[in-house]
């Protein structure tokens, strides 16, 4: 999501972005524990603990050009870069999931099967029509679901095959995903006007996996143009929003706290519980920063 394409949201949401919606009696804020440099237009950051590994997708250019200049990193949990270039090939990869020993990432309008093992491409999976695929997560029984963030569609992969799983305008404009329990948790962008400039920001959604209901988590006031969302714990999520720049801790009651301010293009974090740490790609300044979020 690089400047061309967001300038004149920036511009309408600079004024905006409701913080006054939040609760911005914040938890201490996070201690930075690493930065590392060197990536280019760095969108998710999937960290692996069993493996000691983070793998960044890279944009590399326009998020809608198919250029083949895209590509994932491996990087270690201490911050060190591993293998910039890890998987190359693709167009504009952005969110990423593990399924089994396959990584999955959202490629523009492909769902691209990894081979972690070897990081060969398996498979490129169509998602016909769809225009801006985004996040990708998986379930226990080794689903796979990703946002089509423009359409209001999300997509799921089961049998080997990639499908629409749900389509409505309630979904607005999704774009993190994260499976909790029996629900996908969608951290929506909000009704984009404007290329993706939104008059009223986005809020967490939940859609039951059972029968695809949507319900707001509380009472779906706006909070930002949220891009990243992950359990911090039982109670709440930890979730960024691109556009202001912020890192918000988010009940499931739907309310909001700043856990701490950060420059717009804070993009698609991972969050180890473990460790309490945060790893959250800058999209617009090309580096990975990691947070102890206490």
């Amino acid at each position: 999501m690089n400047k061309r394409l967001f300038s004149a949201a920036a511009v309408v949401l600079t004024f905006i972005v409701p913080l006054a919606a939040c609760d911005n009696a914040s938890d201490a804020e996070p201690d930075q524990v690493w930065e590392l440099a060197g990536f280019e237009a760095p969108e998710s950051a999937l960290p692996v603990k069993a493996e000691n590994l983070i793998y960044v997708s890279n944009v590399n250019g326009n998020p809608t050009d198919k250029d083949g200049n895209g590509y994932i990193s491996k990087v270690s949990l201490d911050g060190k870069m591993v293998a910039q270039k890890w998987v190359t090939g693709l167009d504009a990869p952005k969110g990423l999931a593990l399924a089994g020993d396959k990584l999955y990432a959202a490629d523009i309008d492909k769902l691209v099967e990894i081979d972690t093992k070897t990081g060969a491409i398996v498979t490129r999976f169509e998602a016909k029509d769809a225009k801006f695929l985004n996040d990708v997560a998986a379930d226990s029984m080794g689903h796979v679901f990703v946002s089509d963030m423009v359409t209001n569609t999300i997509w799921r992969l089961a049998d080997n095959k990639l499908e629409v799983w749900l389509k409505d305008d309630a979904l607005i404009n999704p774009n993190g995903l994260l499976v909790d329990g029996n629900n996908l948790i969608v951290a929506s962008w909000g009704v984009m006007t404007d290329g993706f400039a939104t008059k009223i920001p986005g809020h967490v959604l939940e859609v039951s996996l059972s029968d695809k209901k949507i319900r707001n988590l509380g009472t779906g006031k706006p909070v930002g143009n949220l891009d990243g969302i992950e359990a911090l714990d039982k109670d709440s999520f930890i979730v960024t929003d691109w556009i202001a720049g912020m890192l918000f801790k988010i009940g499931r009651d739907g309310e909001a706290k700043v856990l701490m301010p950060l420059a717009p293009g804070s993009a698609d974090l991972g969050y180890i519980a473990a460790d309490n740490l945060a790893i959250i790609p800058m999209m617009k300044d090309n580096k990975l920063i990691a947070l102890k979020v206490e």
